[in-house]
């Protein structure tokens, strides 16, 4: 009861009619409240707590003083216990004005984690602002980094096939832009929510000859975090990217294991049609993907890693059955299905987490080669596996130390 007493005095100084100067005190006391689980449980059990925060979220000026910045803060931080996400979705058109901060996308991402919210920020995007997603992207094109929590945002809104479809129109070139992210050294949460984007977008096959061409040329950002200083023969390495030739003997690769598992998954999935599997051969993918291998030691990304390697080492496919994304798999008779050989795509990055995808291996699946079945009529129909493919991974994003921010 005392801490209901103090929250509904706490909720009357964040209104307006409190002066600046006690809104921005009674802000920061929300925002350090928010640091514990038990006080963004209270706060977010408060639909009018919250909506004090986000109007004086809104108020802009000079005078305002620190306010507007601690309730944003404090919000991204409730917005992580899913008993806030209904009120704060309901209030979207007022936390989208609050872009292209990041805080605010920290908090869209958080609300984006599931299907149905993401569906819900994307299009509210699209309704308060025509420009849609390119709102969002302008804000990397900016001389400053952009927020983390912006990669985050898009990465939750790629696991739409919209905002697939939005994020790989050819005239933004917003996957362009993605690009210089996969190697931010500074922020874990920027690659993290860069590489995912670019996964998820690696769904969509028919854009793979394009993301692959010299318009983006996607393959030298995906391998070049799997590299390292090791020496390779030198008709391999005139094979290779020149962004990967002749690395400095100081070359670390990616650090975090689960992104370097969907780096690898993002190449398996432009193994899926011909054109891609030829261009990751001619361009020497192997070599980088075997030198992994002798090195990596977590047993995922060795996983993911042979998967790749399996295709590219592997036979071509039947005529008809070049493009793995457009065959069905069947079990063989009598057989019990045990999986889909594409997942969906993640739809985002949880709170602000991964729902990484995983590819199982299929019926009758061989070292060296991917095997499929078709139904004996050759129709194809999809199969939908009895148990979710995803899993989610990570923890919320939020200001409480530096080192709660990531996943």
């Amino acid at each position: 009861m005392a801490a209901e007493a103090a929250l509904e005095e706490l909720t009357v100084l964040l209104g307006p009619s409190a002066g600046a100067a006690v809104r921005a005190g009674a802000a920061e006391a929300a925002l350090a409240l928010s640091g514990d689980p038990e006080g963004r449980r209270l706060l977010a059990a408060r639909p009018e707590a919250l909506r004090a925060l986000l109007g004086l979220a809104e108020v802009s000026g000079p005078e305002v003083g620190p306010g507007p910045g601690a309730a944003l803060r404090c919000l991204q931080n409730v917005s992580a216990e899913a008993e806030a996400r209904e009120p704060l979705l309901a209030a979207l058109p007022a936390v989208l004005r609050l872009l292209p901060a990041g805080p605010a996308c920290g908090l869209l991402a958080n609300l984006s984690r599931e299907r149905g919210a993401a569906q819900r920020v994307l299009n509210g995007l699209e309704r308060e602002n025509r420009a849609g997603v390119e709102a969002l992207l302008r804000a990397l094109e900016g001389p400053r980094p952009p927020p983390p929590e912006l990669a985050a945002l898009l990465c939750n809104l790629s696991g739409l096939p919209e905002g697939r479809r939005a994020l790989l129109e050819r005239s933004r070139c917003a996957v362009r832009r993605l690009l210089p992210l996969v190697g931010d050294a500074e922020s874990a949460v920027l690659r993290r929510g860069a590489v995912g984007t670019l996964r998820n977008c690696c769904f969509e096959h028919e854009h793979h000859e394009w993301l692959l061409s010299d318009a983006v040329d996607l393959l030298p950002s995906l391998l070049l975090p799997l590299a390292g200083p090791e020496e390779i023969p030198e008709e391999e390495m005139e094979r290779l990217p020149l962004q990967l030739q002749y690395l400095p003997e100081d070359k670390q690769r990616e650090p975090l294991p689960d992104l370097r598992t969907m780096l690898l998954e993002a190449l398996l999935l432009l193994t899926a049609t011909k054109g891609g599997r030829l261009q990751l051969r001619q361009r020497g993918a192997y070599a980088v993907l075997r030198e992994l291998h002798r090195r990596e030691g977590d047993p995922e990304v060795l996983t993911a890693c042979e998967r790749v390697i399996h295709v590219l080492i592997g036979d071509e496919p039947e005529e008809g059955m070049e493009n793995l994304m457009e065959v069905t798999a069947a079990p063989p008779h009598g057989t019990e299905p045990r999986g889909s050989l594409w997942g969906p795509p993640c739809c985002g990055m949880g709170n602000i987490g991964v729902l990484q995808v995983g590819l199982p291996d299929m019926w009758g699946a061989r070292v060296g080669q991917l095997c499929v079945y078709l139904n004996t009529n050759n129709k194809h129909q999809r199969w939908e596996p009895k148990t979710p493919l995803c899993s989610l991974r990570g923890a919320p994003l939020t200001h409480i130390s530096p080192m709660a921010v990531g996943w």
